[in-house]
């Protein structure tokens, strides 16, 4: 067997050699560490796996095949734990706003780990939605080789002869809540929605953020549509491991990969697979973590120009397993780059560039499938995810605006300050087609954390009303989510944002033909408003959430905590 090739590592060099740093290497040898083992690099391995959540209880076969491919290829793999928080499952609850603040927890995690043990590399192994986002930004902070392994999704749940997701299940709700679905037929539903491991099927967060990051570079090409129960997964983990290990031999570093260019590959993809609106929040953030010139108009600038290619899941038909099957996100990369949508020249880990890794990818999609459409004949001609704004949104807010026949509405106001008395309106039929609810007091400091809005709207679609029932909020939403929908209103309720100043029965205008979010107040009343409103205290004043109101930018910036 040929021996691997040496592979310098400065960084862990300069704490574990030499005679005036042998307390250090008695702490090595503590771990079993050998004399050789000092010349190798150290690789640390963040792992996410959990059994809190489906997204991440299949992670430890990952992070053994990616710990077994480091030793191997002559690396020493130190592993760390990252925490995290499903959103599937504290959707609707007070958990649920602990997961944008999990996010920043993440990457404290991984940047505080690989800068304070030294490490000269890092592979993060991660499942559920913050974990990609918190993933990355602590891999750009730490600035050190590193790639990401995509836990993978899962596979469809199956009943009465349809594929079943997550969101099957908050539609269901809907649907029994208005008599169009039988309490056993929502049971069976919710027993077989989720079969096994694996991060939610459609082209939700988990799946939009492990696409966006193989476009971006920083992951292996189809590792982002593999399924977490198959094997294939595994060896990707596995040859991971390997490819970092060349990019710390070529000293090869995210913030070389992660450049302006590369984010607008990874938009473009964004927008022709259908991605989730967390995607917004989650580039400005890993924008501003890469110290990359990136603002919300950009992702409008990237919208007008890419047309939407694939018919998946919320407002489509398939899965990501489906997406897989049908050539995965290198088909979809190949069609933008031959129309011109994609920078070619981008680097990634591989040290390819995106044209040397698609070189080899068909032109055009194949003819015996209709999970992704050639250009000649996409879903939609421009992108779904739509920046609006006016004078209920000035810094921007975003709209998702794919399978709606007509993204156009005006109608009254039906103001709710949280999540739980919105749902409880739809579900006792008070809220009507024609309505716009709001749902305020959501945002990053107002919530605190941002809450995701997918009980109320997965309400609204299963009563029909997805179309015609409009909704805008300063929190978040799911991937999920589909219909009239627009959130990250900014600047935010508690932030004295105009949504703070709308009243029951106010005429509200969703207009994503002109982008517009638009309060039907005169700016005189507005300002009356204004006058009479008063900050509302603090919902937390101790421990992280407290921490995170008081730090979190507007969500126009990405609801980071280090803007200052």
């Amino acid at each position: 067997m040929t021996q691997p090739t040496a592979i310098p590592n400065p960084r862990s060099r300069n704490i574990t050699e030499g005679k005036s740093r042998a307390p250090n290497r008695s702490m090595y040898y503590a771990m079993g560490y050998k004399e050789e083992d000092f010349k190798k690099p150290m690789v640390g391995v963040a792992n996410g796996h959990s059994t809190i959540t489906p997204c991440n209880s299949g992670l430890q076969k990952l992070a053994d095949a990616a710990i077994a491919g480091i030793e191997a290829g002559g690396g020493k793999a130190q592993v760390f734990g990252t925490p995290t928080i499903s959103d599937g499952m504290a959707m609707g609850t007070e958990g649920m706003k602990y997961s944008l603040v999990s996010r920043e927890v993440i990457s404290d995690c991984i940047e505080t780990c690989v800068q304070g043990q030294w490490m000269d590399g890092v592979l993060v192994v991660g499942g559920c939605d913050k974990n990609m986002p918190g993933g990355m930004m602590g891999m750009l902070r730490a600035n050190v080789p590193a790639i990401f392994v995509y836990g993978g999704t899962i596979l469809p749940g199956r009943y009465q002869g349809r594929d079943l997701n997550i969101v099957s299940v908050f539609e269901a709700v809907g649907e029994n809540a208005a008599g169009r679905m039988s309490d056993e037929d929502l049971l069976e539903i919710e027993r077989r929605a989720v079969p096994g491991p694996g991060s939610c099927g459609g082209m939700y967060t988990a799946n939009t953020m492990s696409s966006a990051f193989e476009a971006l570079g920083m992951s292996l090409p189809y590792s982002s549509t593999m399924a977490n129960p198959h094997e294939e997964k595994v060896d990707s983990a596995r040859e991971s491991a390997i490819v970092l290990l060349e990019a710390i031999r070529k000293d090869l570093k995210p913030r070389d990969i992660v450049t302006r260019k590369s984010i607008e590959n990874a938009v473009a993809v964004i927008m022709a697979t259908g991605g989730s609106t967390n995607a917004v929040l989650h580039f400005l953030a890993i924008a501003h973590a890469a110290g990359v010139d990136w603002s919300i108009d950009d992702f409008e600038r990237v919208r007008v120009k890419t047309p939407v290619l694939c018919d998946l899941k919320p407002s489509g038909q398939y899965l990501a397993v489906d997406l897989h099957r049908a050539g995965g996100i290198p088909q979809v990369m190949k069609i933008l780059l031959g129309a011109g949508l994609l920078h070619g020249d981008c680097i990634t880990i591989s040290g390819q560039t995106i044209a040397e890794v698609l070189k080899d990818v068909p032109a055009a999609p194949r003819a015996d499938q209709d999970v992704i459409r050639p250009l000649s004949n996409p879903m939609y001609r421009q992108g779904h995810l739509a920046i609006l704004k006016g004078n209920l949104s000035p810094e921007g807010c975003v709209a998702k605006i794919t399978g709606l026949k007509n993204p156009v509405m005006t109608g009254p106001a039906r103001v709710f300050e949280d999540e739980q008395s919105a749902l409880a309106a739809i579900l006792a039929n008070r809220i009507v087609a024609g309505d716009v609810m709001v749902l305020r007091y959501l945002g990053p400091k107002g919530g605190p954390g941002m809450p995701e809005m997918l009980a109320p709207t997965g309400a609204l679609v299963g009563q029909g009303l997805g179309e015609s029932v409009g909704l805008i909020t300063d929190g978040r939403f799911s991937g999920g989510t589909w219909g009239m929908v627009v959130g990250h209103v900014a600047p935010e309720a508690a932030a004295g944002g105009t949504i703070a100043f709308i009243k029951e029965g106010d005429s509200i205008t969703i207009d994503a033909h002109r982008l517009l979010l638009q309060l039907n107040v005169s700016e005189e009343e507005i300002a009356l408003r204004r006058a009479a409103w008063t900050a509302p205290q603090p919902r937390y004043t101790r421990g992280v959430q407290a921490k995170f109101a008081f730090n979190a930018s507007t969500a126009s910036k990405g609801a980071v905590l280090d803007n200052y």
